[in-house]
């Protein structure tokens, strides 16, 4: 049982990563996504991979799975029939939301519909103060026959969120036991576990969340475990968190809200992973995959988290548009750009790529699966960056004259000729550069000093476009970069995120109940762990708290001092809020006392050994010698059009290997693109390392 498993599941591609705890060595595999049963898809892909080894499910010591299960699910509204118990005078709250408009001029401007419908939001006669001071206790006998009324109507899921829970949540567990002891085959999500923080609608939002979709996640892990231990799995099975670490099956199963971005999560992992060997603790992490490209900042060799999110959104890259989930993510930029996304003529007669994705099906034109419209992969073919006949490493040909059909259409419609493929090409680059523009310099870095870390199938493809749109001068595309997010699946630790809400002016706070807060949250994670196979030695713990300054409304997330939680610990703390908010604002407004909203503690296991990977594409193959392979006609303007361009094996690179661009280095997963001009070196990690020309 020396191998560990990671299985990403995307919208386009589902990629495997198998690694040999042992020798260090990676075998990769590259799927279609099966969208109508991603696991069904995914268990058929783990099977090719493990036979084309010679190896199965028993020589596996850990399996690794990230999905888009529950994203989908809320997407599509595949969940299951939810109901929700509330304070009286609160049953409206999913429909009232912020009462703020995300398009101030969209006259026609539509929101998500809730989760829960109006006749299955249910008033409990109860109340708490602000302060956790209980007012009038909730009637059991009530609760009871409105939860049986639910269940005549084939409720299967009940979220309870009762107004201050989150100070003291009395009410609430008087309701979940009354429910659990009564109807245990309900699903049941309550506001103090899964999200015990101020402001209502979010926590609300959050707990539906939940239970619409613990019955599907539930089903979804129990079948996964089930047809992993038929196949003679006896390892320990994890899945991956939308904050970047790992959680079990049974915790998965209890918060599967935490979710939601699994998959995008490994890919930030592994690239702060690999940017720390380099030496690289500050980066901009890339990843374009079939349907969406991400952005995500690492620094000091972790991908930032935000404490909250937007899932099942009317337009999808919109923020506010979408129902708001209060649960740690990795601060992930989404935009509709992939290798599926659809180029057409907009409204106005311009070209428009994406935010529609052709998806895994039927797919691009080129795929030869009844694709009809030009897509970004069409383009990159009819430009000379990918061959037809070497895709996925040949085990998936490509239909070059469908591509050149479709492209030449478009071309028509806009009246850019054979400019169509570059047109498509070049506005989608720059779409991805103007999105993480803005993203990187709201966070208040410049993204000129941040080397592009690229990665994704069809990352390294567009690299160095983006990165020269951002002023950036260095693209790194490390090893394996086309399953990269599986990859990131086997170097991230058990983790859990908590947070708890207190409120108060810093001046004022009361330091015991601060201290009994994280004594609570400590015991919580430390045990959410331990059933993730972290040893008590092991576990560790990182504080942090969201605050503003009084009278403001939006936080900043700042770091809590090792040590006591008294009185002491207010100055440092002033100074560390006074200091980040500086770095945000460039200064800080005097005379406004520092507010504490929640409070956070991650609890986290020991991450793998970095010397445990052997990712050189010659250790990854065995291959050495001459890289280059051919050459073949690619479209660089800057070189007046179509030019010779050499191919090159990247797993024939070997250390300290230089080559000049024009260039195209091309491996299993993923095809690197290099601009006249730029220099690429291998680094001794089999990293590309790219430099950019100044032109």
């Amino acid at each position: 049982m020396s191998y560990r498993l990671g299985i990403d599941i995307g919208g386009t591609f589902t990629d495997y990563v198998l690694l040999d705890d042992r020798s260090g060595e990676l075998r990769l595999h590259k799927r279609l996504t099966t969208p109508r049963d991603p696991a069904e898809g995914a268990l058929f892909g783990l099977e090719e991979l493990l036979q084309a080894g010679g190896l199965s499910l028993p020589d596996c010591s850990m399996v690794v799975h990230g999905t888009t299960l529950i994203a989908n699910a809320v997407l599509e509204r595949r969940g299951a029939r939810t109901a929700l118990l509330t304070t009286r005078g609160f049953r409206d709250v999913l429909e009232m939301g912020h009462e703020q408009r995300y398009d101030i001029h969209d006259l026609f401007l539509q929101f998500p519909t809730p989760l829960v419908p109006r006749r299955w939001r249910l008033e409990v006669d109860e109340r708490m103060t602000r302060d956790g001071e209980p007012i009038r206790r909730p009637d059991c006998d009530a609760v009871r026959k409105q939860a049986a009324w639910l269940v005549e109507r084939g409720v299967e899921a009940i979220a309870v969120c009762l107004l201050h829970a989150y100070l003291k949540p009395v009410h609430e567990q008087m309701i979940a036991d009354l429910l659990k002891g009564e109807f245990p085959q309900l699903a049941l999500s309550v506001s103090h576990e899964v999200v015990p923080e101020i402001r209502e609608y979010e926590r609300t939002s959050t707990t539906v969340c939940n239970a619409y979709v613990q019955p599907l996640i539930a089903t979804y892990v129990a079948r996964l475990e089930r047809e992993l231990t038929l196949r003679g799995f006896r390892g320990r099975f994890f899945l991956m968190q939308s904050s970047g670490g790992l959680i079990s099956p049974d915790a998965a199963c209890r918060y599967p809200v935490r979710l939601i971005e699994s998959g995008p999560a490994g890919g930030a992992m592994v690239a702060a992973f690999l940017g720390a060997r380099r030496g690289i603790p500050d980066l901009l992490a890339f990843d374009m995959g079939g349907t969406t490209a991400k952005i995500c900042i690492v620094e000091d060799g972790r991908p930032t988290v935000t404490g909250q999110m937007e899932v099942g959104r009317t337009r999808r890259f919109k923020r506010g548009s979408g129902l708001p989930i209060r649960t740690p993510v990795l601060d992930l930029m989404e935009i509709g750009a992939g290798g599926g996304s659809i180029a057409f003529a907009n409204r106005m007669g311009l070209l428009q790529v994406g935010p529609q994705s052709a998806g895994a099906e039927p797919g691009p034109a080129c795929y030869g699966q009844g694709g009809g419209e030009p897509t970004v992969t069409d383009a990159c073919v009819r430009l000379g960056y990918l061959d037809p006949d070497r895709f996925l490493g040949g085990a998936m040909r490509l239909d070059a004259g469908a591509a050149a059909r479709v492209l030449d259409q478009l071309g028509t419609v806009l009246g850019l000729g054979e400019g169509a493929a570059w047109g498509v090409y070049s506005v989608v680059c720059e779409n991805m550069a103007a999105a993480a523009r803005v993203h990187v310099i709201e966070k208040g870095r410049d993204p000129r000093r941040l080397p592009l870390f690229a990665f994704g199938g069809a990352g390294p493809v567009h690299a160095t476009r983006v990165a020269r749109s951002l002023g950036s001068r260095v693209v790194v595309v490390p090893p394996l970069s086309g399953v990269a997010s599986a990859l990131g699946f086997l170097v991230a630790p058990a983790t859990f995120e908590l947070g708890r809400s207190l409120p108060g002016e810093l001046r004022s706070l009361d330091w015991d109940a601060v201290a009994r807060l994280y004594g609570e949250v400590e015991r919580d994670g430390a045990e959410l762990l331990r059933t993730a196979a972290v040893g008590p030695d092991d576990i560790r713990f990182e504080r942090t708290a969201e605050m503003r300054l009084a009278g403001q409304f939006h936080d900043i997330t700042v770091k809590i001092p090792a040590g006591a939680l008294d009185r002491t610990a207010e100055s440092p703390i002033r100074t560390a809020f006074g200091a980040e908010y500086e770095r945000l604002y460039r200064s800080v407004p005097g005379g406004i006392e520092p507010l504490v909203l929640n409070w956070r503690l991650r609890a986290y296991g020991p991450s793998p050994s970095p010397s445990a990977l052997a990712l050189s594409g010659s250790l990854a193959t065995g291959a050495t010698g001459r890289s280059l392979r051919a050459c073949r006609p690619a479209y660089f303007p800057e070189s007046g059009g179509f030019v010779e361009t050499p191919v090159h094996d990247r797993y024939r690179l070997e250390a300290a290997d230089v080559i000049e661009g024009p260039a195209i280095i091309e491996e299993r997963e993923s095809t690197t693109v290099v601009g006249p001009g730029d220099i690429l070196e291998v680094d001794r990690t089999g990293n590309l390392v790219i430099s950019l020309s100044q032109g």
